[in-house]
């Protein structure tokens, strides 16, 4: 299995050299600090506005790239906020995978929801997996000491706690057992969250568990339409590490769309 993660995906191959950057998650997170900025968090930087186009980018090399065409010194040099590429969570975790799978580290992205941006709401969310010490630990790439001290994390963000975050197949199992309210996981900065949106994340989990991480908003069969009734037994039966054949198929044959 570790194997699997140590070879680029299309998404996250880097396209140039990595060599020379650190490691180990705390470190590859730190670089990346200082090259990338969320486009929703701005204002925590005393920036106003910055190209936003490149959070539509999909690949890792393509990011990087859209770096150095900004800025030509070494990746391991933080830009000014104002400087830095816009992004998201997304963004983030697939550029560390890329720099992680680089370096020998097995890597991958999991989509899900995060539990320590909005008390009592799980926001949507991508973290990074990656093996070290014997086990599978989950880091978060985006938060640094700006955002901690605002959303007042106080726990390691290289081997997150339990609950910290949620895959979209764990939310949904959550939820299944009526553990969890559907209407607490989604977008806080929209208001918006359902079912739906944790039977979206499922999904695009699965995905990126088979090394094709899409974006935050892109969507496919078998994924509801907002507030729609749909059936819960589609969802029930589509886990991110044992798929049947025939939703993996489907799941498969529409990812490629976005490679």
């Amino acid at each position: 299995m570790e194997r699997k993660y140590l070879t680029p995906g299309v998404m996250t191959t880097p396209g140039r050299s990595v060599a020379g950057l650190p490691a180990d998650f705390g470190g590859v997170a730190s670089v990346l600090h200082g090259l990338c900025i969320h486009e929703f968090l701005l204002g925590m930087y005393g920036v106003d506005k910055v190209d936003t186009s490149t959070v539509h980018v999909r690949r890792a090399s393509a990011l990087l790239d859209a770096v150095v065409e900004r800025d030509p010194r070494p990746l391991d040099v933080a830009r000014e906020p104002g400087e830095r590429l816009a992004t998201n969570c997304r963004g983030f975790t697939v550029l560390a995978v890329a720099m992680l799978r680089a370096q020998g580290v097995p890597a991958r992205a999991r989509c899900g929801f995060g539990a320590y941006f909005t008390p009592g709401f799980y926001g949507d969310h991508w973290v990074v997996e990656y093996y070290e010490d014997g086990r599978w630990k989950r880091g978060d790439a985006q938060i640094d000491a700006v955002q901690r001290e605002t959303f007042g994390v106080d726990f390691d963000l290289g081997d997150l706690p339990e609950g910290a975050f949620l895959t979209g197949g764990e939310a949904w199992e959550l939820f299944r057992r009526g553990e969890a309210d559907p209407s607490k996981f989604g977008l806080t900065s929209q208001n918006i969250g359902g079912d739906w949106w944790i039977a979206g994340n499922l999904v695009r989990d699965v995905a990126a568990m088979d090394n094709v991480e899409a974006l935050p908003w892109d969507c496919w069969d078998p994924m509801p339409e907002p507030d729609a009734s749909f059936d819960y037994e589609i969802f029930d039966h589509l886990d991110a590490t044992e798929v049947p054949d025939t939703v993996y198929n489907a799941v498969r044959d529409r990812v490629e769309a976005f490679t």
